[in-house]
């Protein structure tokens, strides 16, 4: 494997700390998949795996702290297809032709029939892998969150000796389906953005307040400056093109049930999960606390499928504890 590393200084802003940070690239074959490592490297590593669309600054700066202020390691990444990592095939079709071929999968999913992907959650998993294989940590806690949960699923059954602790965040072993995926609300707006991936900035950020909105915790004042600035600046960071989110939710549907590999997960295991969440019902989470032998479920009555400050709080505790023990 080749990389290249620097060290950046950032201000965090909540409580001024200085902390510092070593950004690379890791290599899958001939996938590039970037990465943060926060550090310190005496501290315990824990890999966090994002998200549908979702890049590395896009963590929470709470969650980071809190696990840094914990002595942990925390390292994050852009999948394939998101911010500075490899996009694949990205200049492959038309927007229409891309449409079309979004739509058909969508239409084969209501049908509950097979779906071509370019890649799958499998493929996601060893970039993850790669990640660790680059920085020579041989054994880390594995956090994964929505799609990131469904990748960290195949980390922790299927590379157990690098998986120390696992902690499941809004997601599911299930392919999702009508009947456990998103509220028809949240489907619209899934597929307006997989229909325009060449928008403005003003229109993604628009369109990403509305999908906040409806996934978020409710009560969060979205119509702010601070709100703007932040998508704003994420968009610019991952480029104009944002054809890769059409093709991580083509892997998510096209992925077979990870049921078995997910019943085989040892490392012990927390799963957290928003009672009213819109895009992954908590009946998912049910599902997946039975299948994984001794893992403990905390279903968070007003969690939706966002860890916000008020989120965090009703479970960074329960977060250590399981991370410590």
């Amino acid at each position: 494997m080749h990389s290249y590393k620097f060290l950046i200084l950032i201000i965090m802003f909540t409580n001024s700390n200085l902390f510092s940070y070593e950004e690379g690239k890791a290599l899958n074959q001939d996938i590039e998949i970037y990465y943060r490592d926060y550090g310190p490297i005496d501290a315990e590593p824990i890999l966090l795996v994002q998200g549908l669309g979702g890049q590395l600054v896009n963590w929470p700066q709470h969650l980071i702290e809190f696990l840094i202020e914990n002595n942990f390691r925390p390292i994050v990444f852009d999948n394939r297809d998101t911010g500075l990592s490899t996009r694949i095939n990205s200049d492959s079709f038309s927007d229409e032709k891309r449409s079309n071929t979004i739509i058909r999968s969508y239409i084969r999913y209501y049908l509950r029939l097979h779906i071509e992907s370019e890649y799958t959650i499998d493929d996601m998993a060893n970039d993850a892998i790669a990640v660790l294989d680059e920085l020579n940590i041989s054994q880390a806690h594995i956090l994964g969150i929505s799609m990131g949960g469904m990748i960290a699923q195949i980390v922790a059954s299927t590379h157990s000796d690098r998986t120390k602790t696992f902690t499941l965040i809004a997601s599911t072993a299930s392919t999702p389906s009508p009947l456990n995926g998103p509220t028809r609300k949240v489907r619209k707006l899934l597929m307006d953005r997989t229909k325009n991936p060449n928008s403005t900035i003003d229109q993604r950020v628009n369109r990403t307040r509305k999908i906040f909105s409806e996934i978020g915790y409710q009560g969060i004042d979205l119509n702010t400056d601070e709100f703007y600035q932040d998508i704003s600046s994420s968009i610019k960071r991952g480029g104009n093109d944002d054809t890769g989110f059409g093709r991580q939710l083509t892997a998510i549907l096209g992925s077979e049930n990870r049921l078995d590999k997910v019943k085989s997960i040892k490392a012990p295991t927390l799963i957290i999960h928003g009672k009213d969440d819109p895009l992954i019902k908590v009946k998912n989470a049910y599902k997946t606390n039975k299948l994984i032998k001794d893992s403990k479920l905390i279903v968070i009555s007003d969690m939706r499928h966002l860890i916000e400050p008020p989120v965090f709080d009703q479970f960074k505790q329960d977060l250590l504890k399981h991370l410590k023990n």
